[in-house]
This record gives C-alpha cells, sequence and structure tokens, in this order.
C-alpha cells in the first residue's frame, strides 16, 4: 500500500521566527503523511487524491515510500489537508497519518519553495466538501520546559473548535473534517508563536469508518 509523507509546520497566522533557531533565517516547515484506503482500488484513490491536489505554492516529491512537501507552513497544511479531503469524499474508509514540524535543528534550505503569497491554492476545491472525521493528536512543545502546561493549553483551545477528548497519550477530536484542521492549525501556530522553538504534532485521522459511532458528534 502506497503511503505519503509530509513535514510541515503551523496553521492559520504564519509562524513567528525564534531567535534560538540553528535554522533562524528561514520560515520552512514540514510535514509528512500516510494515506491508507482501506479498499481495493486503494492505488487509484491515492494517486488521484494527488493529483486533485495543488501543489504548485510548495517544493514536492514523492517516491514508493512517502511524499515529503516542504515551503510555507500555510501552504505545506493546505496540501495535506486536501490530499486527505479529496480522498475521504470517495466515500471508502481512509485512514490518515501526519506528523507535522517546525524548527528543526538539523534543517536547512535545499529542498525548498517559498511561495510569497499567504493564499490556500486548494481552499476553494475543498471549502465546500462536507465530511466527518475522528482523529487523535499529540503535541510535543520540544525545548520548552514547561512543556506540560503549554499542551494543557493547547488541548482546552482545542475545545473551541471541535469536541475534545483526552486520552492515553494523545487527545481524540470529533467532527467537521475542515473544522478539525482549523483547531490544529491554530493549536501549532499558537504553539511556535509562544515559544516553542522545535514543535512537532502527530496526527492520526479516520474518515468513513464503519466502526463509527452515529454523527461522530458532528458541531
Amino acid at each position: 500500500m502506497q503511503s505519503f509523507f509530509i513535514t510541515n509546520l503551523n496553521i492559520g497566522e504564519e509562524p513567528l521566527i525564534m531567535s534560538n533557531q540553528l535554522y533562524s533565517n528561514s520560515i520552512m516547515t514540514g510535514s509528512s503523511f500516510s494515506l491508507y484506503p482501506m479498499c481495493d482500488n486503494f492505488v487509484d484513490i491515492i494517486l488521484e487524491s494527488i493529483r486533485a491536489t495543488a501543489t504548485s505554492k510548495v517544493w514536492v516529491k514523492t517516491d514508493d515510500v512517502t511524499t515529503t512537501v516542504r515551503g510555507k507552513s500555510i501552504h505545506v497544511f493546505d496540501v495535506t489537508k486536501a490530499v486527505l479531503m479529496h480522498a475521504a469524499k470517495t466515500g471508502e474508509h481512509v485512514a490518515f497519518n501526519a506528523t507535522y514540524s517546525f524548527g528543526y535543528p538539523g534543517d536547512s534550505g535545499e529542498d525548498e519553495y517559498i511561495a510569497e503569497d499567504n493564499d490556500p491554492i486548494n481552499i476553494k476545491e475543498i471549502d465546500n466538501i462536507k465530511q466527518s472525521i475522528a482523529a487523535k493528536f499529540s503535541l510535543y512543545p520540544l525545548g520548552d520546559k514547561n512543556y506540560m502546561n503549554v499542551i494543557r493549553e493547547q488541548i482546552e483551545t482545542m475545545k473551541g473548535f471541535v469536541n475534545a477528548s483526552e486520552f492515553h497519550y494523545s487527545t481524540r477530536l470529533d467532527g467537521d473534517a475542515l473544522q478539525v484542521f482549523r483547531g490544529l492549525e491554530n493549536v501549532f501556530n499558537s504553539t511556535v508563536n509562544n515559544g516553542s522553538s522545535h514543535t512537532v504534532m502527530t496526527v492520526s485521522i479516520s474518515a468513513n469508518s464503519p466502526s463509527h459511532k452515529g454523527d461522530q458528534h458532528d458541531e
């Protein structure tokens, strides 16, 4: 089963550049993601989801294991979200895993594309898609000695976007897919802009699962 990898950075507002970052002269973000349609035609769904997603505002490379996207965080997040939405709208059960990262100390200026604007290119294509999802996310404000306080604050922030319930090692989210992503972006950006020099967030999403209960607590 083919998968895709992306490493991105934040949400909504572009992250501030922290003076203590090794790679402080860049706003490079990245995300690694894997897409798993649970059906016989999984290859077609993966490839069509990638084709339907505009990627002109990011650097992107796909191999037989993953897809890597790098660029401004708003555009990297736009791409990851669009790929999931295009796959989920088929009605097939789709699983999606992503790791978002900002401020990685070992990053470099290679393999990048920084678009000048902050206008997400895929929003018009996916904004009218109604899709319920269940998700779990974990936030890692690396280098922040008060990391537990940061995590708790951001979980509370997430509750303003969708239904959020704490679970072992993660927080569960239920609701509309676009609203879930808005919450994730907001939480990630807030963590970065509040001083976390290296921020990582992992996300697991399930769409159209036969085991989902009722309306998944849609808002």
